[in-house]
This record gives structure tokens, C-alpha cells and sequence, in this order.
């Protein structure tokens, strides 16, 4: 059991926030096959400061995806304070602060995976955004942070962000152990995970590489963390949530999902996914989606190809009959 401000996680496994994947329509089906807590996708505190509306959207959560935290990014103090007040209308179960990802337009702004340069900073962005809380009463909202190993290989200073955003305030840290430099590989430092863990008292929750049951159960006991985020290894197959659970808690594993229980749930997952965004949006957002779900699959190079050049939900369902069955 793990605890971040009221809210309670049997096991602590998490559903990470990934931009352009891990909107409502994944999240549901996450929580729909065992990820106890969800994240948004990362929603800039600028944009909600000049009320930009498709960002406003980013910030929705349904009921059915609860618990689900915001995910703020950016650099400067304040307006990451006045952000997380603007959002507390969604009702999250908790403020993330972005301070991992790598990609170029984020951290080539300053923001992301590049605040680990500036620890101090960090820790600042921190106070600031459980002051404006406090300030307006949201004393029981917590306040948490995605960190990475460090900005490069010459600057492994997870522990010391870590310290500095706990002693700001930071209810629970998630660790990305790979720094920004290493991106997705070579493969996760557990070393940094288990160093931030006896560095810190609040919850520390584990992210990398875990694509099985044998490598979230390695993951907690090597580092003691107590929780684990899983991002990649959740693409095309979000029963990674319920099979470590169930590995868990029985020891061993639970047999596999049919063909046709996959494709009820792709099915749910596309449609909703079109629906949200309309069509055209949705259907190519849909093609990466089926392209993870159909790896492995006989003729997945050809389905792939296939996939690619649909352009109407009906196309992309055709695609999933082919895979899986008939719809």
C-alpha cells in the first residue's frame, strides 16, 4: 500500500504521462485493465495562464480515469504557481511537476528534463505552487515531481533534486533512471532509483524499462521503491497493469487475454479515441496505436501498411478485424 496526500494505491502502479499517447481514451482503458493511478498528459503553464482553449482540454479528467494527477511543465515559479491554482477546477488528486522529459522543444526551452541543471530552481518551483495552494485553501492537494537520472552524464544529481523539491514541499517522486543525454536507452540505472529512495521519506516511485512481471518485482526489491510508472511498456499492451498485480499478489502469472477480449478493448479504445477528437485527428492518432497493438502479430508488417494509410474509422476497424477477428 502506498499513500500520496488522501489517496491510497494498492500496489502503486502508475500509468505515466506520455504527450500524444496518454490521453482520456488510453487512460481509460489503463485503469480498465489495473493501473491504479493516472497521469495527463503534460500541459503548459504558460498556455493555461493565456487560456488557451485546446489546452484547457488537456486538463480534463473523467470520473472513470480518478485518481488522476495534472502534469505541469515550465520554468518560472510563479506562473507554475498560478497554473496549478487555475487547474485545481479539475479536481486533480495531485499537482505533478514535469521535470523529466527529454524531448528537444521542452527541454531546449528550459523546461523538462532541463531543470535537473538547476537544482535550486527546482526546489523553488516546488514551494511556489504549495504556497499559491495553501494560500487559497488547498492545504490537502499534493504537490509531486517526474524527475530523470540527472541532465547528462556529467550531472547524475537525482538525489540532490530530489532532496531539494522534498524539503520544498514534494509529497512523492517518480524517477526516470536514465538521464536526459541517454533519452529511452541504454538500459535503466536502478542505482539512481535506490539512491533517491534513502535519500528522501516520502513515496518514490520507480520508471523504466519494466515491460514484464519479473522486471516490476527486480525494479521493487533492487531499489526498495515503492511504486512503479510504467510508460513504453504499457503501448499496445495495457494488461501489463493487471498481470503484475496479479503476479503480485499470487506469485505467479495470470493467463494470457484472448484475441477477443483484445479486440473488444481496442475496439473501446479507437472508437473513444475518434470520438474525442473528431475523425480526422483520430484516426491518425489511432495508427501508432494499432501498430503497437498488432506487433507479433502474423502479417503485422502488412497490417502496419495497411493501418498507415486508413483514414476513416471504419478503415482503422478493418485493420483490428484482420488482426483479431471479426468485429
Amino acid at each position: 500500500m502506498i499513500k500520496i496526500g488522501n489517496t491510497e494505491y494498492r500496489h502503486g502502479l502508475f500509468l505515466a504521462p506520455m504527450a500524444g499517447v496518454t490521453d482520456k481514451s488510453f487512460r481509460a482503458l489503463c485503469k480498465k485493465r489495473g493501473a491504479e493511478g493516472m497521469t495527463t498528459e503534460m500541459v503548459s503553464s504558460k498556455a493555461l495562464i493565456f487560456k488557451d482553449k485546446k489546452t484547457n482540454a488537456l486538463c480534463e479528467i473523467p470520473d472513470a480515469e480518478r485518481p488522476c494527477a495534472l502534469q505541469l511543465f515550465g520554468r518560472v515559479p510563479d506562473e507554475m504557481g498560478r497554473a496549478a491554482l487555475l487547474v485545481t477546477k479539475y479536481n486533480p488528486c495531485a499537482i505533478d511537476i514535469n521535470m523529466g522529459c527529454p524531448a528537444p522543444k521542452i527541454a531546449g526551452n528550459g523546461d523538462g528534463s532541463a531543470l535537473m541543471k538547476n537544482p535550486e530552481l527546482c526546489g523553488e518551483i516546488v514551494a511556489c505552487i504549495r504556497r499559491y495552494l495553501d494560500t487559497e485553501g488547498f492545504y490537502d492537494l499534493p504537490v509531486t515531481v517526474k524527475i530523470r537520472a540527472g541532465f547528462d552524464k556529467a550531472h547524475i544529481n537525482a538525489v540532490e533534486v530530489a532532496r531539494a523539491c522534498e524539503r520544498s514541499g514534494a509529497a512523492a517522486i517518480a524517477v526516470h533512471g536514465r538521464t536526459r543525454e541517454q533519452m529511452y536507452a541504454p538500459p535503466v540505472n536502478l542505482d539512481i532509483i535506490r539512491d533517491v529512495k534513502r535519500a528522501v521519506s516520502v513515496p518514490v516511485i520507480g520508471n523504466g524499462d519494466v515491460t514484464s512481471e519479473e522486471e516490476a518485482v527486480h525494479m521493487l526489491e533492487y531499489t526498495g521503491c515503492d511504486g512503479l510508472m510504467i510508460g513504453r511498456g504499457s503501448l499496445g499492451n495495457p494488461y501489463i497493469f493487471e498481470r503484475i498485480a496479479y503476479y503480485l499478489e499470487n506469485g505467479t502469472k495470470m493467463v494470457e487475454r484472448s484475441d477477443a477480449v483484445k479486440k473488444e478493448d481496442i475496439i473501446f479504445h479507437m472508437t473513444s479515441l475518434i470520438a474525442e477528437k473528431g475523425e480526422y485527428t483520430g484516426t491518425r492518432e489511432a495508427r501508432k496505436h494499432i501498430a503497437w497493438y498488432i506487433k507479433g502479430k502474423p502479417g503485422s508488417a502488412a497490417l502496419r501498411d495497411e493501418v498507415n494509410r486508413a483514414e476513416t474509422t471504419e478503415a482503422i476497424l478493418e485493420v483490428v478485424e484482420k488482426a483479431f477477428g471479426e468485429c
